[in-house]
Formats: C-alpha cells, structure tokens, sequence
C-alpha cells in the first residue's frame, strides 16, 4: 500500500461506476488518472502506479498482477457476505440426508437419501440432488441444478443455472445380427474437484462403469458436454459449446476454446491450447505445451496458416485476366 487509510472497502466496482465503498483495478498505466479521479475506496495498480499514487485521496495498493489480485478480492468479499441459512418451507428434505452448519437450501429443492452436504453451501430454487451424492463446504448450486446419485462435489464449487451432473453416458452395443441398440451400463460415478465453475446448461455425464473425473480449479463455459468416462485435469479451462467424448483425457493446464470437438479415447497432453472450431479425431495425441493447434484434424496453427497462404498464391496464380466472369452466367465461357 502506498499509504495508509482507514477506507472500509465492501465491494468491488468498474472505474466509472466506483462508490466509496468499492475496490477498483487498474493493470495499463493510461487509466491511472481516471482511477485516482473516481470515488472509489481504494485502487489496485501495478508499480507504474508508485509515482502517481504519492499525494492521492485514494488508497493505492501496489501488487505485481493487480487484475488477479482485484479477482481475489472479489472472490474473498462474496465468501464473507452474510447469506441466509436454513431451509425453505417448500423444499424437501429426505430423513437421511445430512446438512452442514449454515447450509442454506431454497425454494422448491428436492435433498434425496444419503446426501450430504457442507457448511456454508448455498443449494438455490429448483435443485434437485436425486440421492447418495456429497456437496463439499461453501459451494454454490446457483438454481434448477440437477445432479444424479453417485456424484461428489468438492470444495468451493460454483455451478450455474440448468447444469446436469451425474446423467447416464451415451453408450450403446449393437446387435450386429438384427441392428438392435442395446444401452451399456451406465452404474459409474462423477468425481468434481475443488474450486471448480461449471457454466449454465453444462452436461457431464456419469461414468459407465467407473468414473468421469473433473480436476481442481476447472472452469468449463455454458453449454459445454463432457463424455462417460472422461478425464479433465487440474486447471482445465473450456469455452462454450464445446463437447469432449467418452474416455478422453485432458491433461492439466489444457486450454480450449468455443465450438471445439473431442472424439472419443482423445488425448491432450499438458498445457496444449485448442482453438475454436478445433476438430480432434478418436484415439489421437495433441501435445505441444503453449502451442494453439487448429483445424480439423487439428494441427499446429503455423502449419495450419502455411497451408492457406499456399493454397491462396495458387488460387491467384490459377486466374484468368482475359475473361470476364460474368460470361460463364450468360453461358459464354468455356471453362
């Protein structure tokens, strides 16, 4: 801290919407005037900041990653603000199941056999925990969150409106006699780390016969579909729209982005980033530590981009200066 104050901060705010009692960030250098002009309590900058700050109405705080650190913040304010406890009259909550202290469990939620929960969890309207499943401390099913039994939930979890944990894989064994489908058990479980957020309407499905496994400090975006049996390691990240198939791994630090497509037994080693619309057949490996593959089948995007650039001096060598494309229309062209 550049000096000393006695602002009590509450809350965290943009620049321009600051009140006294709010935290704001401020990580390029350009936006420091506007920072130190707004109401805000106190301001988090990088060490760019130093010189400026000397003198200011408002506290500056001087820390190396000023966007993490105002995350941080945010998060440890959300955590220490009072929030309701118990149950509500139009919830239901079997015999069996066991609530931790200052469980809070809203309108319209059905807690089934053997589920239990811990402290400081908020389960919000319209859930449904169907049996034998276990919430960790402090986790927040925001509302209408569906989680089917065999599930467990660790630590500090946020997971979205629509979210289905726990549901039956898509698995099928056909008769090659009649071509009847006939469904493969589906008896598994699903394994969710701690500090993990799962986006609104996010799928994950159930082992078929062990478990699917979603690593610590996974976030997966809206909509996103995560296979039987797949494995997602710690700090996985995951835009929207994206599906991953049964029995793949991704392995941690994996980077993905939107509308990507994992095949089934895919592998992707540590640390590789896949760009959006990214295609990976079954059974390959993509590994590359910080490299961006791209494409379907996905490759290295500067393999990627070599190929295009030749594919386009080709097209421009192939034109034709003498004739008019609009002859080929009236049927004067001859190709």
């Amino acid at each position: 801290m550049v000096r000393d104050s006695d602002a009590d901060v509450t809350g965290v705010s943009s620049i321009s919407s600051a009140l006294p009692e709010h935290l704001i960030f401020v990580d390029d250098p350009k936006f420091m005037e506007k920072a130190l002009e707004s109401n805000a309590g106190a301001v988090l900058a990088g060490e760019f900041a130093a010189e400026a700050a000397q003198g200011a109405r408002v506290a500056v705080l001087i820390c190396a990653q000023p966007r993490l650190a105002f995350a941080q913040a945010a998060a440890l304010l959300m955590r220490t603000r009072p929030k309701a406890t118990g149950v509500h009259g139009t919830a239901v909550v079997d015999a069996s199941a066991q609530l931790g202290r200052d469980v809070s469990v809203g309108a319209g939620c059905l807690i089934g056999a053997n589920v239990r929960i811990g402290e400081r969890t908020h389960i919000g309207p319209g859930c449904v925990l169907l049996g034998d499943i276990t919430v960790g401390a402090e986790c927040d099913l925001v509302a209408r969150v569906t989680v089917y039994p065999q599930t467990r939930i660790g630590d500090r979890a946020t997971i979205h409106a629509g979210a289905v944990l726990g549901s039956d894989g898509f698995g099928f064994v056909r008769d090659e006699k009649d071509g009847r489908y006939y469904k493969f058990p589906q008896i598994g479980r699903l394994e969710i780390g701690n500090d993990v957020e799962i986006g609104a309407n996010v799928a994950i499905d159930r082992g078929a016969l062990d478990a699917t496994v979603i690593g610590n400090g996974v976030k997966l975006d809206n909509l996103v579909h995560i296979g039987h049996n797949a494995l997602l390691g710690e700090n996985v990240v995951i835009a929207g729209q994206t599906g991953v198939s049964g029995s793949a791994v991704l392995e941690r630090d994996v980077l993905v982005g939107g509308q990507v497509g994992i095949a089934d037994h895919v592998r992707i080693e540590e640390g590789a980033i896949l760009g959006a619309q990214a295609g990976i057949p079954s059974n390959k490996v993509i590994r590359g530590k910080g490299i961006v593959f791209w494409g379907t089948p996905a490759r290295p995007i500067k393999e990627v981009l070599k190929e295009l650039a030749a594919v386009a001096r080709l097209a421009r060598k192939g034109e034709r200066k003498d004739v008019d494309p609009h002859d080929f229309y009236e049927g004067k062209g001859d190709i």
